[in-house]
């Protein structure tokens, strides 16, 4: 099964490395604090939102992920893995309608890891419904 969290590319902070933090905060603490200040510099940097948006994910701060989602979909209108994220938010506030029809959208801009789609569990939220088996079986899958 996926990690919770959204799927994300991103060069910043590689995967297996941390950023240095204080003892006395967690990693994901420090990074939501360090990246927040990065954003309040430079809001539209699209690699910095990602890993907000993801992180905020990761700490059960869906509605605060939305808004990066929505902000990163209006500086990326065409980035299927944006859509994807933002449909993810969707379902983690228990939107169906949403989730759905930006995930189709996701997949319409090119988005096709489906395998990692048909185990996230950010899409646990509609991955019952029908119209999800649906959208698979429409684009092959």
């Amino acid at each position: 099964m996926a990690q919770p969290g959204k799927h994300q590319e991103s060069e910043f902070a590689p995967s297996g490395q941390t950023l240095g933090r204080p003892s006395d905060q967690s990693q994901l603490d420090f990074e939501l604090d360090f990246f927040g200040g990065i954003l309040e510099r430079n809001p539209d940097y699209v690699d910095v939102l990602r890993l907000q948006g993801n992180n905020l994910t990761l700490k059960g701060r869906f509605a605060e992920g939305l808004q990066i989602d929505k902000r990163l979909i209006q500086l990326r209108p065409a980035d299927a893995l944006a859509h994807y994220n933002l449909a993810c938010s969707y379902s983690l506030l228990k939107k169906p309608d949403l989730a759905l029809r930006t995930l189709r959208r996701a997949i319409e801009l090119g988005y096709r890891d489906f395998r990692y789609m048909k185990d996230d569990r950010d899409l646990d939220s509609i991955r019952h419904d029908p119209r999800f088996r649906q959208l698979l079986r429409e684009f092959g899958q």
